[in-house]
This record gives C-alpha cells, sequence and structure tokens, in this order.
C-alpha cells in the first residue's frame, strides 16, 4: 500500500464519531469482504467472482469493485471503507488475493508447494473502488474529510514520469552477509522522504558460533534483483475553469497513482478522482521548521477518464455523460423537428438582437464536423474556426461569453492577458524531484471543445503566431529546456477582434482595415466583418430589444420579424451538444462532393476577378484550406440534424454561410458593380470637380448636383454620395436640409 508518506502515519479526526456496528476485528472484516467477493450475485450471475477470473487470464491483476454492491451486502461494511478507507483498503486486497488464489489454485490449500506456487503467480490484488458519492469541489475538502473517501472531478495539469516504489525490499549485511527481508511501511522514496529512510540501522542477525560480530551502524545495502517494486506515478490535478470563483486561482490537488492506475491520463483529461484524502510532510515545510504543518494529497483508488482526450479512455463520450433512453428519444425528435436548425441558431445568445448569420456559424462551430485520419497518418481537422471583426458595440464578447457557457468543454481568455506560454505550454520545475514537467495552456485544457480568445488584434505578433500550428495541425510541438514533445490541442477557436482604426473604415480596404497576416486568416473558416449600420427600422428594433431586456421582460423574444421564439434552454443545449458530437460523423455523399468542387473553382475565379479590379492582392485569401472549410461546415449542418450523410441543402446552406462571410469580407468596399480601384477612382474625379464648382461660401442643391455629375457626366450615384459623405466627415462642406454648403 503506497503513498506519499515514508512511515505510514494517518492524522485522525478530533471528535470520535461512534463507530457503527461493524465486524470487530480486522480478520473478521477480511473474512466479511472474501465472502462479498466470492457470494455476492445479482441474478444467477457471480459478478465479482466471474470478472477477477477475467482479469487474471489477461495477467491483470486488479478488480473494480462497486461500492453500491458492497452497500448491497453489508451496509455497514459499505459505511466502513468510506470512512476509514486507510485501514480496510489493505484488508480488502487481501482478500481479493485470497480470492484469486482460491479461484486459480481450488487445491492449493492441501500441499505447501501448490500455495507456494499461487504466492508467486499472485503476489497480490489491487482493489479499485468505484463509489457512486456525490461530487466534491476542491474548496469543500476540509480538516473534517481528512482520512475519508472523497470524489473529485478536474483537469489533469502535468503527469510526472513513471517511478519504482518498493514494496519488499532484500536486504543484505556488507559486513556478516546476512540478509534479511523488509516490507517498507507505505513504500520507500515517496514525495514525503529520501531513499534509505527506514531502513534498520543495526544489523540484527545472531552471532556466528562463538564469533564476535562486527556490524557498523547503517550496514544493510538493498539487492535490488531480489526485491520487488511497483509502479507509482504523481498527478496534479487542477479544478475546471468553470469552477473557479471569479477573482480566485484556480487549486491544485496532487494525486498518488500505483500499479493499474498509473499511465492512465496524459495532461489535458478531464477526470473524476476517488480517493483517500490524505497529508504528506512536504520537504518545503521542514526546510521551514514547521513540523505539525502538512501537506494534502490524495491517495487514488479509482479515477474515471471523462474526456475522449485521454489515452485509453475507451471511447467514453466527452465528460462520460449517459444518456438515458427517453433522453435519446428526445433527441431524435429534436434533430427531426420542422426548422430545428433556424431554432437552434435563434437559441445561441437570445439576449443579442438580429445577426442570425453569426449565430448560425456559431450553431456550426459548435457541432463542428467529423475529423478524418488517412491511410499514411495525416489527420485532417473537423473543428471550425470562426473569426468576428467589427465595430465595437456589436455584441462580440457576449457572443464569445455565450460559446463558453453552452460549448460542454471551453476556455475563456482574452488577447492582452494571454502569452504564448499560457496559451500553449509552460515548462515548470518539479520541487522535489528537480525535474522538468509541462504544463498545458489554455489550448491543451480546452482539447476537444472551445477557446474564446477576445481582443484577438490586441495580441503580441510573437503569441499570435504560437496558436498557428494549433488552429491547423491540432497540435503544439514544444522544445524547451531539453523537452521536445507534440500535445494535442484539438480545440475550435472562436476569436473576436476590432479593426486598425477601432470602427471599419468603409473607405479603405479589407486589407487596410484587418491588421492579421494572410497565414492566420486563412486559419479561419468563416470571417464575419460586423459593422454598426445606422438604420432606422432596426435602429428601433435593437431599442425596444435592449429595454425589454432591461425591464425584464425577456420572454418576449422575437426575431427580426417580430414572431416569437421558442429557446432551447443552456443545459438541454449542452447535452446535446455533446450527444451529437460523440454519436454522429457524417461523410459527404456524391452529389454534395461534385457541387462543392464546382462551387470552389467559381469562388477562386471570382477572387481573381476582385483582385484583378481592384489592382492588389485580397488580403482575405480564398485557398484549398476554404473548400475544406465548407466541407466541414455542411457536416456540422448535416450533425446538427443526425444526418449520417451530407445533402445537397446541408451544402447550399454552408456555401451561403461561406459567401455571406468570408466572401463578403473579400469583395468588401466595392459597390454598384464598380470594383473598389474603380470607385476611388471616381471619388478622386469628382472631389476635384466639386472643389472647382463650388468656392468656399458657395451652396448648392443635392439634386443640382445629382443631375451634373451622374445625368450629364455619367458618374455614379454611389460615388457621389460617398465623396459628399466623406467630405462632410472632413468638414470640408455642410449638410442643411437639402442644400450643400462649402465652408
Amino acid at each position: 500500500m503506497s503513498g506519499f508518506d515514508a512511515d505510514r502515519v494517518y492524522s485522525i479526526a478530533i471528535h470520535d464519531a461512534p463507530d457503527p456496528v461493524a465486524p470487530e476485528t480486522p480478520s473478521e472484516t477480511e473474512k466479511l469482504l472474501l465472502e462479498f467477493l466470492l457470494q455476492f450475485r445479482v441474478g444467477g450471475e457471480f459478478i465479482y467472482r466471474d470478472k477477477l477470473r477475467g482479469n487474471l487470464l489477461l495477467k491483470q491483476h486488479q478488480l473494480a469493485v462497486d461500492l453500491r454492491h458492497v452497500g448491497l451486502f453489508n451496509d455497514e461494511l459499505a459505511h466502513v471503507i468510506q470512512e476509514k478507507p486507510a485501514e480496510i483498503l489493505p484488508l480488502f486486497e487481501t482478500a481479493a488475493t485470497k480470492a484469486a488464489r482460491t479461484i486459480l489454485f481450488p487445491l492449493a490449500g492441501g500441499s505447501a508447494s501448490s500455495s507456494e506456487a499461487a504466492a508467486q503467480s499472485i503476489p497480490s490484488v489491487q482493489v479499485l473502488i468505484k463509489s457512486g458519492l456525490n461530487l466534491q469541489q476542491f474548496r469543500d475538502l476540509s480538516a473534517n474529510t481528512m482520512n475519508k473517501m472523497v470524489r473529485i472531478p478536474g483537469i489533469v495539469i502535468s503527469a510526472s514520469v513513471l517511478s519504482s516504489r518498493a514494496t519488499k525490499l532484500h536486504l543484505q549485511c556488507r559486513a556478516c552477509r546476512s540478509t534479511k527481508i523488509i516490507s517498507p511501511p507505505g513504500g520507500l522514496g515517496g514525495i514525503g522522504g529520501g531513499s534509505d529512510r527506514g531502513l534498520p540501522r543495526v544489523c540484527d542477525a545472531p552471532e556466528p558460533n562463538n564469533q564476535k560480530k562486527d556490524c557498523p551502524l547503517d550496514p544493510y545495502l538493498i539487492i535490488h534483483s531480489k526485491s520487488m517494486f511497483t509502479d507509482h506515478q504523481v498527478l496534479k490535478l487542477q479544478e475546471a475553469p468553470d469552477m473557479v470563483p471569479v477573482g480566485e486561482l484556480p487549486r491544485h490537488m496532487l494525486l498518488s497513482a500505483d500499479r493499474y492506475l498509473t499511465g492512465q491520463v496524459v495532461p489535458g483529461s478531464r477526470v473524476i478522482a476517488t480517493g483517500i484524502y490524505s497529508t504528506f510532510h512536504s520537504s518545503k515545510n521542514k526546510a521551514a521548521g514547521a513540523a505539525a504543518l502538512r501537506m494534502p494529497y490524495l491517495r487514488l483508488v479509482d479515477l474515471e477518464i471523462s474526456s475522449p482526450s485521454a489515452g485509453g479512455s475507451g471511447g467514453l463520450n466527452p465528460f462520460g455523460v449517459q444518456y438515458t433512453p427517453e433522453e435519446e428519444e428526445e433527441f431524435g425528435e429534436m434533430a427531426r423537428s420542422e426548422g430545428f436548425y433556424e431554432r437552434f441558431a435563434k437559441s445561441v445568445a437570445p439576449s443579442i438582437f438580429g445577426s442570425l448569420d453569426i449565430k448560425k456559424a456559431i450553431t456550426c462551430l459548435l457541432f463542428g464536423g467529423s475529423k478524418k485520419v488517412l491511410p499514411d497518418g495525416m489527420r485532417l481537422r473537423g473543428d471550425i474556426n470562426v473569426l468576428l471583426l467589427g465595430d465595437p458595440g456589436t455584441a462580440k464578447s457576449q457572443l464569445l461569453k455565450f460559446v463558453e457557457k453552452v460549448a460542454p468543454i471551453a476556455v475563456y481568455t482574452s488577447g492582452k492577458g494571454s502569452s504564448a506560454a499560457g496559451l500553449t505550454a509552460s515548462v515548470q520545475r518539479d520541487s522535489v524531484s528537480r525535474e522538468f514537467y509541462l504544463e498545458g495552456g489554455a489550448m491543451v485544457l480546452a482539447d476537444t471543445g472551445v477557446v474564446c480568445i477576445d481582443e484577438f488584434d490586441k495580441m503580441r505578433d510573437e503569441d499570435r503566431v504560437a496558436i498557428h500550428e494549433a488552429m491547423e495541425q491540432q497540435t503544439i510541438s514544444i522544445a524547451k529546456a531539453g523537452i521536445t514533445t507534440v500535445l494535442n490541442s484539438r480545440t475550435s477557436v472562436l476569436a473576436a477582434a476590432n479593426p486598425v482604426w477601432g470602427r471599419y473604415d468603409e473607405g479603405r480596404s479589407p486589407g487596410e482595415n484587418i491588421d492579421f497576416q494572410t497565414t492566420i486568416l486563412s486559419r479561419f473558416d468563416m470571417i464575419f466583418i460586423v459593422k454598426d449600420e445606422h438604420n432606422e427600422q432596426r435602429d428601433r428594433m435593437i431599442a425596444k430589444h435592449v429595454m425589454n431586456i432591461h425591464m425584464n421582460r425577456p420572454n418576449q423574444n422575437a426575431d427580426e420579424n417580430g414572431n416569437s421564439v421558442g429557446e432551447i434552454d443552456i443545459e438541454k443545449m449542452k447535452r446535446y451538444i455533446s450527444y451529437c458530437k460523440a454519436k454522429c460523423a457524417p461523410r459527404l455523399s456524391a452529389e454534395a462532393q461534385e457541387m462543392l468542387s464546382s462551387h470552389f473553382v467559381a469562388l477562386r475565379k471570382q477572387v481573381q476577378q476582385v483582385e484583378r479590379d481592384n489592382d492588389e492582392r485580397s488580403s482575405i485569401p480564398i485557398t484549398i484550406r476554404q473548400l475544406e472549410a465548407i466541407i466541414r461546415i455542411s457536416e456540422s449542418l448535416a450533425k446538427l440534424t443526425l444526418s449520417p450523410v451530407v445533402q445537397n441543402h446541408h451544402v447550399e446552406e454552408s456555401i451561403r454561410l461561406f459567401k455571406f462571410s468570408t466572401m463578403d469580407a473579400v469583395s468588401a468596399g466595392s459597390a454598384d458593380g464598380l470594383s473598389r480601384g474603380e470607385l476611388n477612382d471616381e471619388m478622386v474625379k469628382i472631389e476635384k470637380e466639386l472643389r472647382r464648382r463650388l468656392p468656399i461660401g458657395w451652396s448648392t442643391s443635392y439634386q443640382s448636383l445629382v443631375r451634373e455629375f451622374v445625368t450629364q457626366q455619367g458618374y455614379s450615384s454611389h460615388a457621389l454620395e460617398r465623396t459628399l459623405f466623406v467630405l462632410e466627415k472632413r468638414e470640408v462642406i455642410r449638410f442643411s436640409g437639402q442644400v450643400s454648403s462649402r465652408y
């Protein structure tokens, strides 16, 4: 039995609770546990006997026991296991070992040789206890829970290398060559002490006939080849970001895992740890001279892995959520219901008015496409990345906050407050072993989820470059302090940014407004330019909507046409998203495939035309990545309705979304069939003409300007309006009623 403590010293509750009426002595308890393992059955099936036999045939000396079954067999016994696990677990393991030997060697009781063979083939069996205890948070653990069994959820942020911990030591005296076998209490060389701690200091072998024994102090050497060791690993668990109260730092807890519980998880895995809340004497406290101050840790008795990012998760869906048949039926009905896609999109951030296409894009991002692994090992990502670029006050951050709430796994971060190491991974040094280890950053913690990055434009360039690889290859390669490794970061990125001048300037090209490199823009599947347009009717609707919210009347949800919308609540959305992700991975149909490829060629042609007209390279590239983006969007639309195949209407909607977002951004600034280059030329000419025609202090009517420039000289009305708008902004001309005058 291993813990962090070298000597098995456990703190005890100050107020002694009255013992439950339970088996009086350890031998009685062990007998009862053995009886439970061999006799407990459900129906005609002896669960644990069969399970133990199956594990032994696979050469796995372990047994997972459900605490509820123990409760059914003997309620007091289950209570004692919860209250005093440190005392009962060794007895349980002894009982399991006896049961295993009985099963494999039923006749071992007869002869000494066969019982020795049994002991050699099954040295000991590890008992894992699966309990249905209520989940406790890190902040709920107190002195009263010490030495009790607790169950806490969290994210593994670092895992140490496997170390070997001694369970049986074979010692030899260097002077008289006498040997001795000891079982170290709680294992040696844990976090609590050095390697020689706990060895006998004096040789106690009997004196050989009449010769005086002259053995020095500390005579024993360890003969490693004859000693027995078990695997041991230290994990660091952090509470999930959504559990941390505002203004607090996330808390950590050390976990001590041994034998079959080691090597189960990688950093970034979400787990539920069941273990004994115990303490060890930290070397820090020793240095400080605090004798009675001890650090808490959790001695694991079971580890439930609830994220697909872990190596051996056995295909659990995210969070290990189990769905009842009724719930699955309800989800099926939802997916088949009429107009479900529209309804789901409107339930995304219902308190924000309009922006329906952006909400549809966020819906696609939440579901994601299907990831593919090709025969040559190449991976194609299924996650969708979206960039919202626009004027202040267009509710970008609110959308990001909503996504953080509704996505099953999400991390929210702001541009200025994120460093490259905080987004990817940082290298830490273990205070005891002095070894370097990695701690995952936001992109690693949000594996298989969503990272929301606000103020994306305020990030330093070197920090933004750190997420290039994470966004396309979905891995983070680290080479720091002698550690060279690759971490998974299968995340969708939802970023919000402002244009260069704070507001989007219509008179300039998208390239001038968007201050990002082409390399990062090509990694976004959809780029929305959100403008704060002045439109009286829309402004009235928004004002009314905002007033309703402020007057606590949010139930009057209406779409842009004033029709009321039925919302889906956040909890149901969350469960539905994780259900779809776990159950459905759509593939393209042949017609959809043909439609997509021909459309992509048309898109490339369109971009080429825009570039030729404007006489400049488009700042938003349309590459093969954008074709993959449209494929992913159509897959996510199919996944939303639990359809296994992508149909034509899915592709049509994905092309419409893509055109509305990225293609709109490419051609922003052109109007009336004119490209931006031609428009700018016309505006320069009109401005010259206006300055010549209107001396300072003169005024003229708008109609006469239209008559002169549009009707007689053939300029476009859009160019004239744009020029007047720009000149008014520069305070060159002023409008009073319908008369424009120069001053």
